[in-house]
């Protein structure tokens, strides 16, 4: 048989070839003695060279008494010799030797007797330093002590990452006892994906040799498949005294409670930076869509898989709940998911109305004014946040597991409803969730009521302010007239813009355009007096200049005081058009057959400022000719400068062959933005001829 001892593995696999001896023996440094019945020494081994100091040449055939041992260590040695020889059994302890060099040395024997085919008796004596031997005793009984005691997880897995030894400490960690360990591969142990990579980090250090510390894990261990884990793990690589591989130490520490704490602690930071973020980004504008948008936006996906924003149709009606209402009418406001997904067609698209039965979250938080949380929804249970039945069963393929509703709630009265679910997310809503959801949407529910007030607020005001606006007649002697006007858009309040076509005695017709500074009610207001005013005056039969000022005495005791204005008189029978301003944008002028010009008038100052005067110029004009009248709100916005803006209103004005309703239209549509922040009042007047004395003419003042 081979010196070498064959391995064979735990698993009683077959035989796989000599592999190297242990290094214990070496260690030890074993010498072998063998030693006849006389006392004669017989063989010799190399290991007891080292031990004994004597060569194999001056050791064999002499006597083992007179040549290790002192004189006065001699008869208990013999002795000891002598029973093992006659009763052959064996005896181990310490005994003193004489080394070559003289000195004592204490050695661990273990002699037995041997006997031959002959029947003859010989002693064979194994030995070793007891120094040694005692060094090696207590590293191995220390060693145990640490394994089996030590609080942290302790294992030695082999180069398959089979369990060698585990420590008590580690089986309690992985729910597992010790036995169940041995001869299981690391992934029997810990299934789990998350330990996946732990597995991939082990070969890296089985195969590279260079150790890894503090590797955190987090999964299910086999024996505790219900509650998730933490540890931080660190693995080195075990080799023997020649570098042969043995396998891999693996030093764990169950860090649970620091990572389950960790874990609330960045929870609070989520809440918080979630509210932050929906303190700045909920409420930005005064739209009622926009802002439950924003609220969306906020939740998705931080705190949800997905959102519903409802509001009940009755407050956007009339700004009140309508308690009666059973079942409560929604219209869908919001939706937003954080991923594409088929549960996207089961909530209520926005600008639905719907009416949800009365096991909903919606409608149950409608009627209790409380807060609806569903931890577990299986598949059975969808039906009740679904909103039918082909709801539920997209919500259930899409693998929504939790849902919650919260009542937005402002000034005491409830306005709608928001609710969350998640599918792709494992983790159930819990009560922190819902704490969080109840603070958004609280907040969120004033900035939509403020939005809702508005509108309703904006909605009167632009009532007012079309009914101040005249009816105009497109025809007017010796004038073709269109005007229009248009409230501000997005979140703007509607403002004082204001036109006015006004017949006078023969055959003339004032022209005015104004701007009320201010917005809501109060301009429309002060715009309405000003109108009332203004028509008022024109029966006085006054030049433009004396209208203006008559006006800026006026409004000095309204509310807004401030307004610009342009004022004119246009004869048809002397084609002349008298003309004054107060502090508005110069009016264009297109004449059939030139371009289109910024009319150079004095700008005066606002209505409003007093002290100033005022001037009238006069023009003649020719059959064809058109005056364009229009506010700020056309061509000011907050990016480009106002002298280009006026540039591209005048470039627009080149063809002057279109009717005056085209004109209108096209400047609307080119010049002003889907989302203006200003109203826009637009008066476009074209001359016709009545008598054959119009001709051109310079600007005169009068």
């Amino acid at each position: 048989m081979s010196p070498a001892r064959r391995r064979v593995d735990h698993a009683d696999r077959p035989e796989d070839g000599a592999s190297d001896p242990s290094a214990l023996m070496d260690l030890l440094g074993v010498a072998a003695v063998l030693v006849e019945a006389d006392g004669r020494i017989d063989m010799w081994s190399p290991q007891a060279d080292e031990l004994f100091g004597y060569t194999r040449g001056e050791a064999v055939g002499q006597y083992a008494a007179h040549l290790l041992l002192h004189p006065e260590h001699r008869e208990a040695a013999i002795g000891l010799f002598a029973e093992v020889m006659v009763t052959g059994q064996a005896w181990a302890g310490p005994f003193p030797i004489r080394h070559k060099d003289g000195s004592t040395r204490l050695v661990e024997f273990r002699n037995m007797r041997l006997t031959d085919n002959l029947g003859d008796h010989y002693a064979l004596g194994l030995a070793t330093d007891r120094s040694t031997l005692l060094q090696v005793e207590r590293k191995l009984a220390l060693s145990d002590r640490l394994v089996t005691q030590a609080p942290i997880g302790l294992s030695v897995l082999d180069t398959d990452l089979r369990y060698l030894a585990v420590n008590p400490a580690l089986a309690s960690m992985h729910g597992m006892s010790e036995a169940d360990h041995i001869g299981r591969r690391f992934r029997e142990v810990l299934p789990g994906e998350p330990f996946l990579s732990a597995e991939d980090c082990m070969r890296e250090v089985l195969a590279t040799g260079v150790p890894v510390v503090d590797r955190q894990v987090v999964g299910r261990p086999a024996g505790d498949l219900e509650q998730e884990h933490a540890w931080t793990m660190s693995l080195y690589r075990l080799e023997d005294h020649r570098g042969h591989v043995l396998g891999i130490a693996n030093v764990v520490v169950d860090i649970t409670d620091r990572y389950q704490a960790a874990r609330q602690a960045d929870r609070a930071q989520q809440r918080l930076r979630l509210m932050a973020s929906g303190s700045a980004r909920i409420g930005t504008t005064l739209e009622v869509e926009r802002t439950a948008q924003e609220l969306a936006d906020v939740v998705v996906p931080d705190l949800a898989d997905m959102v519903a924003v409802d509001l009940l149709d009755s407050v956007l009606q009339t700004g009140r709940t309508d308690s009666g209402e059973d079942p409560a009418l929604f219209r869908a406001l919001a939706v937003k998911t954080a991923y594409p997904t088929g549960a996207a067609e089961a909530i209520v698209a926005p600008g639905r109305l719907t009416t949800y039965h009365t096991d909903h979250p919606a409608a149950h938080c409608v009627r209790t004014r409380k807060p609806v949380l569903i931890t577990d929804l299986n598949s059975g249970d969808v039906t009740r946040v679904a909103e039918n039945d082909h709801a539920a069963q997209l919500l259930a393929q899409a693998g929504v597991h939790t849902n919650m509703a919260v009542p937005l709630i402002a000034r005491g009265q409830i306005i709608g409803v928001m609710g969350m679910a998640r599918a792709r997310n494992p983790q159930a809503f819990d009560e922190d969730d819902l704490t969080l959801a109840c603070e958004l949407a609280s907040s969120a529910a004033l900035s939509i009521d403020n939005a809702v007030l508005h509108q309703h607020i904006r909605s009167a005001a632009e009532t007012l302010q079309r009914s101040l606006l005249p009816q105009l007649s497109p025809r007017h002697p010796g004038l073709e007239v269109a005007a229009r006007y248009r409230p501000a858009q997005a979140f703007s309040e509607v403002g004082g813009d204001w036109f006015d076509v006004i017949p006078l005695d023969g055959d003339r017709t004032a022209l005015a355009v104004g701007d009320v500074m201010g917005s809501g009610i109060p301009a429309a207001t002060t715009m309405g007096r000003l109108r009332t005013a203004t028509s008022t005056l024109a029966d006085l039969d006054l030049d433009p200049a004396r209208i203006l000022t008559h006006l800026d005495k006026i409004i000095q005791g309204l509310d807004p005081y401030l307004a610009t204005c342009v004022y004119a008189i246009y004869d048809p029978h002397d084609c002349r058009l008298h003309v004054a301003s107060a502090g508005h944008l110069p009016p264009v002028l297109m004449r059939a057959d030139e371009p289109p010009e910024l009319l150079d008038l004095p700008t005066g100052t606002p209505l409003g400022v007093g002290g100033v005067p005022f001037e009238t110029t006069t023009l003649d004009l020719r059959p064809g000719d058109q005056l364009v009248l229009y506010t700020d709100g056309l061509v000011e916005t907050r990016d480009d400068p106002i002298d280009e803006r006026l540039d591209d209103l005048v470039a627009l004005l080149s063809s002057p062959h279109r009717s005056v309703e085209e004109t209108c239209d096209r400047l609307l549509q080119e010049l002003r933005a889907p989302a203006s922040h200003d109203d826009v009042a637009l008066l476009i007047a074209r001359t016709q001829s009545l008598t054959n004395n119009c001709g051109p003419g310079p600007l005169r003042p009068v």
